[in-house]
This record gives structure tokens, sequence and C-alpha cells, in this order.
């Protein structure tokens, strides 16, 4: 091999020299421009999740409410189609609610709460817990009565929904019912959960406090047990079909 003699590679073998555009860096305005475009589509995304998120939250509360209505169903089976024998947390709380109706406001201490009396017949107490319950202030329907449950009504009660107390005391059975598919039986109990306006107050004036229940939605078990959700208005039509 000859020596002293400096060897050329051939022009496939040698480094590529590295280019100007290769060497530079990114610029602040190109910086700028990237951090822009990543906040739009932040701001454009984050939304769609929350909403996502927000659409299977309240499809598990409906399914809560099915599965109670199925335990609910079972309880019935042994007890000649008659309602649960039970109470809710603001029957139990704020008795005073039945003042009008001694006889039975005199039995509500005595009662079970309604995830008491079908917990035989439930295969988990979570479901009486509502994946979206974000504690109460005041009953929606009576925002004279301070009704706290923070940070969640299970928390504090051990139950998320209410229920038409009414179907115990007039000892009502479901095929007694003129109608079951419109009559209300258990729902979320707060409106502000699955609606907007934030939670009842009773500082609220008048005008505030109906412009929330406008904007209110609730989770409904209707009397034959299948659920939906429901405006506020919705859930008092239920409450007018009678027993």
């Amino acid at each position: 091999m000859p020596t002293g003699r400096q060897i050329r590679l051939p022009p496939r073998f040698r480094p590529a020299k590295l280019s100007r555009v290769a060497r530079r860096g990114f610029t602040l305005i190109e910086l700028l421009v990237v951090i822009a475009v990543i906040a739009i589509l932040a701001g454009i995304l984050f939304p769609v999740f929350a909403r996502a998120k927000f659409g299977a939250l309240k499809t598990s509360d409906l399914s809560n409410l099915k599965q109670i209505g199925l335990a609910a169903g079972l309880y019935m089976a042994d007890s000649d189609d008659l309602f649960p024998n039970a109470v809710d947390a603001a029957d139990r709380w704020a008795t005073y609610i039945w003042s009008s109706e001694p006889e039975f406001m005199a039995q509500i201490p005595f009662m079970p709460l309604m995830n008491e009396a079908l917990q035989p017949y439930a295969k988990s107490e979570k479901i009486f817990h509502s994946p979206v319950d974000r504690g109460t202030e005041v009953l929606d329907s009576h925002p004279e009565i301070d009704f706290p449950s923070t940070p969640t009504m299970w928390g504090v009660y051990g139950l998320s929904y209410f229920f038409r107390t009414e179907l115990t005391f007039e000892r009502v059975s479901q095929s007694s019912l003129q109608a079951p598919a419109e009559t209300n039986f258990m729902w979320t109990a707060g409106g502000h959960w699955l609606g907007e306006g934030g939670p009842m107050r009773s500082t609220d004036g008048f005008d505030a406090m109906q412009g929330k229940l406008f904007r209110y939605r609730y989770n409904v078990l209707f009397a034959d047990f299948h659920a939906k959700n429901e405006s506020y208005s919705g859930l008092q039509e239920a409450w007018r079909q009678r027993l």
C-alpha cells in the first residue's frame, strides 16, 4: 500500500456537511406561533373531553337508578307488590316536612333509609352513590329548608337520591298505580349536579331561584323502573301524577 499519500474517499462515503438551515434553531416568533397553536387546540379539545366525561357520569348515574329499580322490584316481590317501607334523607333529617301529616311524621324515626331497606337486594351499596353528587345546601323544592351535605350527600347521608315517600305512607302497590311510567319513584337530589346555575341557596332571591330551576336537570327513576333525564318541570309533572 502506498504511504505518505492521502486517500480520497468516493463521494458517497464522505461525511455530509451540515447546512446552515439544519444548524439554525427556532426563532422567538416561531416558538410563539407553536405555543399559540397548542393553546387553540387545547381550548377546543378540553371542553370536548369535559363534555364526554360528564356524559359518561350521567350515564353511570342512570345505571345506578336502574340497579336501584331492580333491587326495589326484588323487595316488592317479597312484600305483596308494595313499595319499600323506607324514607329518604330529607324525611329523616327534616321530619317537619310532614307536619301536616302527624301520623306519618311520627313513623319516620323508626323507618329505615331507602338504601338500608334495599341493601339485602342490592349488589353493592355504591349504587346509592351518584357519581355526579356534589352536595347540597338547601332542598331544591323547599329552599327555605337547610339541607347541608358537603362535599357529597352520599358521604353525609349514605344516599344521593330522594324518594317519593308517600308511596310508602299510602301503602301503594305498583299494580295499583294509574300511570307508573309517569310517576316519580326516585331521583338525583340536586338539580345542579346535572344542570347549570350552581347550587340553590337560601339567600337567592325569587328570580335567581326560578332561573336556576329552569336550568336544573334530574335523572329520574319512574315507578315502572325505567329511568331518564328530566328537567325540573318534567320532575314536577311526575309529582302531579295521582297515586
